[in-house]
């Protein structure tokens, strides 16, 4: 993928308003462990960020994902992955079905302020018992006239404190067909029945508030339902495309960012009388990183040219993509942090950040072994789609 001059406009955009904006607060606001979400998001909403692929006609740019891309690379530079990933929840994971799907009515009065930063979002999908497994939720919507009558909970709900309104998958149908009984509904979370438990003490993203969603015989109209009944696990499953390039991408520039800060220490740290960097097993050690990182990059980048154009194979790609960032969150923020010494056991290093936050890339939006069975099913590999072939 090859950018244009409009890309490279947009990510120094980006990067002007992370800097002025949002990097002299990093560090208070994850020792508080939130940030200021209704204060931050109408300056990201003036900016134009939160709505670059929305339609033109909700307050979005109307652009495709290739500068959603950009944004999500840039957006990933944040000295901590709270704010990245609050903000992507904004304008990757709670809002692609209802641009997509939302009927007109729906569209002007959630999306319309959401992409102009004016609430906040929240996506209302995981629970205890179903995190990676979507088809096992538990959360019920029971048609009463012309509303539904909302019954579960939802945990790790990001945002989940601040948030204005929540789009949640809850089944709406019978247990027997789970793929095929899901909706998506908007939730005000001022809603009567709707309660929000404690902020979640996590190991990384602590900027990020984090908490437990309750919903007690909530009621809210039909016409909040984000397309058709019944197709809500299909909605969520494209949303997650978008989630996973954005997740995918953010991480990674983390990532990355270990290493820089990783090759800046050890230039500046001597030890037997030379810099570490020196050192040819760290030196190279780097390089090697820096390699992953490039053909990782390269990887979500094809996965969102085949995204863009609508291609077939664009989910095997986004999935690959998300596992080997998800890999590379697990190895090079150890790798790296291991040449810090004992300084990298400091809690307040910027690589311990890293190692932290990066930690999560391999279980949010999809475990890495959930995206190896998709991959798995892809390519034919997999049993069930082994059997289906068979008796075909």
């Amino acid at each position: 993928m090859r950018f244009t001059p409009e890309h490279e406009l947009l990510r120094q955009s980006i990067k002007r308003l992370v800097e002025t904006e949002i990097a002299p607060h990093v560090d208070a606001w994850e020792e508080e462990g939130i940030f200021p979400a209704h204060e931050l998001f109408p300056k990201l909403g003036r900016a134009g960020i939160l709505g670059i692929t929305k339609p033109v006609e909700y307050g979005g740019q109307g652009l495709d994902y290739s500068y959603s891309l950009v944004y999500a690379e840039e957006i990933g530079r944040i000295k901590c992955s709270g704010l990245s990933t609050a903000i992507g929840v904004q304008t990757d994971m709670a809002t692609p079905a209802l641009a997509r799907y939302g009927s007109e009515s729906l569209k002007r009065e959630f999306l319309v302020p959401a992409i102009a930063g004016e609430c906040v979002t929240s996506i209302a999908v995981s629970e205890v018992g179903a995190g990676s497994d979507v088809a096992s939720i538990k959360t019920t919507a029971r048609r009463d006239g012309d509303d539904y009558i909302i019954n579960g909970s939802k945990m790790w709900i990001t945002n989940g404190t601040q948030s204005d309104w929540l789009c949640l998958l809850c089944n709406t149908g019978s247990d027997n067909a789970p793929h095929r009984n899901k909706s998506l509904i908007v939730v005000p979370t001022n809603t009567p029945g709707v309660s929000i438990g404690k902020r979640l003490n996590k190991l990384g993203a602590r900027s990020s508030d984090t908490a437990p969603i309750y919903l007690d015989e909530v009621r809210v109209p039909v016409r909040h339902r984000i397309g058709e009944e019944g197709m809500g696990f299909i909605y969520q499953m494209q949303q997650f495309q978008e989630e996973r390039l954005f997740a995918g991408s953010k991480y990674l520039s983390q990532i990355e960012d270990a290493i820089t800060v990783t090759a800046e220490y050890t230039a500046s740290r001597v030890a037997f009388g030379k810099p570490l960097l020196d050192q040819q097993m760290i030196h190279c050690k780097l390089a090697e990183l820096q390699i992953e990182c490039n053909a990782a990059r390269a990887l979500l980048r094809e996965a969102a040219e085949h995204y863009i154009a609508g291609d077939a194979d664009a989910t095997l790609l986004t999935s690959m993509a998300k596992f080997k960032v998800g890999q590379l969150g697990q190895t090079v923020p150890s790798a790296c942090l291991q040449f810090w010494g004992g300084q990298g056991f400091m809690w307040d290093s910027p690589i311990t950040r890293i190692f932290r936050d990066t930690r999560l890339c391999s279980i949010g939006g999809g475990a890495n072994e959930v995206m190896l069975q998709i991959i798995a099913k892809d390519l034919g590999y997999h049993p069930a789609t082994r059997s289906s072939a068979r008796s075909g």
